[in-house]
């Protein structure tokens, strides 16, 4: 089975809150994120899916989605480059 680790941004807020998670459904896990049915912090916001990445085991997702977790520098970097590419893109 293959798992994701993932990065989720809300642009509601004028600190673009972001939330990282590992699932392996990642489309059904973005959907669950979206109508209240994800995790506590998640529920009554708009989430846009900023970054992924797959793994082949429960245990590496679990260890890397950690890491990314505690990376606020790696979480900055990625959460600004998509919002470069996000205002290039308009």
């Amino acid at each position: 089975m293959i798992y994701h680790v993932y990065m989720l941004i809300n642009l509601d807020f004028k600190k673009n809150q972001t939330y990282v998670g590992f699932t392996n459904n990642l489309v059904n896990r973005l959907i669950k994120h979206n109508t209240a049915k994800g995790a506590k912090f998640t529920r009554g916001r708009y989430w846009e899916l900023i970054y992924f990445k797959s793994y082949k085991s429960k245990k590496t997702a679990m260890k890397n989605e950690y890491k990314l977790k505690k990376d606020f520098k790696l979480r900055k970097s990625i959460k600004n480059n998509y919002l470069l590419k996000r205002i290039n893109h308009i």
